[in-house]
């Protein structure tokens, strides 16, 4: 066990809390540790969505440059899952809610796009500061920013290191929602709560059609839907839950989904 990541389990939702001080960043003992929660996450049924968050001022830093310092490589392995045990964690099934805490830096910014929902503090920030220190932002910043803002801003984000304030991350519709930080843990809660009333392999195929056409026109999506190539939407189409959804509704009660 890694202590700074702690894990606690709340009927079906799993916080992850990364709290390495001072500024939660992450080497590759953390990246390996991030990812072990998030497998744990995939695999144990009764799990149905994380909530990711940080410790202090900063939800994360990003890379560890004292280990880099120390010798870890600029393109060191970080495991199966990427950087962070997200970043490249491309079969997670489950959703991920980013709470982020405070300054979200580089990796830290970047990990944070690998969630698929946003809360921010009011006092956070983001940044990408990568090329004022002789690098860039390789662990899913270039790719997934353009797709998140327009192509300006992302663009300027990335070639200049500026600092991005929750107020204007939200106006950009970067996150979903901006709180008082005093509520923010409650708010990740209750965001979590609407996902695990959802049926297991709705939220599935959810992500999995998400990932495999948002690249693509929506006629090429009918046509990668009709494909039988994703099995997470095959199953959803004739699980015996997209059976019991419809007759809970019709007998005026809530559904009890199996994940079958």
């Amino acid at each position: 066990m890694n202590p700074s990541v702690r894990t606690a389990v709340d009927d079906g939702v799993l916080t992850i809390t990364l709290d390495r001080p001072k500024a939660n960043a992450i080497d590759v003992t953390t990246s390996l540790a991030l990812h072990a929660a998030f497998v744990r996450l995939q695999q144990e049924p009764a799990l149905r969505v994380a909530i990711l968050t940080g410790t202090g001022r900063f939800f994360s830093a990003g890379w560890d440059l004292s280990a880099a310092v120390a010798g870890e490589a600029i393109d060191a392995d970080h495991g199966p899952g990427g950087f962070a045990g997200l970043t490249e964690f491309f079969t997670l099934d489950k959703p991920v809610i980013a709470a982020v805490n405070g300054l979200a830096i580089g990796g830290g910014f970047e990990l944070a796009l690998a969630a698929d929902l946003m809360l921010a503090a009011d006092t956070a920030e983001f940044a990408l500061p990568e090329v004022k220190l002789g690098m860039m932002a390789d662990s899913g910043g270039v790719l997934r920013l353009p797709k998140r803002l327009p192509r300006a801003i992302a663009a300027e984000l990335l070639l200049t290191g500026r600092r991005m304030g929750a107020a204007e991350a939200q106006r950009w519709g970067l996150v979903n929602r901006v709180v008082p930080l005093a509520d923010l843990a409650s708010a990740a809660q209750a965001l979590a709560r609407e996902l695990v009333v959802a049926a297991p392999l709705a939220l599935a195929a959810v992500k999995q059609v998400l990932r495999a056409t948002e690249a693509v026109p929506v006629e090429d999506g009918y046509r990668v839907l009709r494909s039988g190539v994703l099995p997470a939407y095959r199953a959803m189409l004739t699980s015996a839950d997209a059976q019991e959804g419809p007759q809970a509704f019709a007998e005026k009660r809530q559904p009890v989904w199996r994940g079958v």
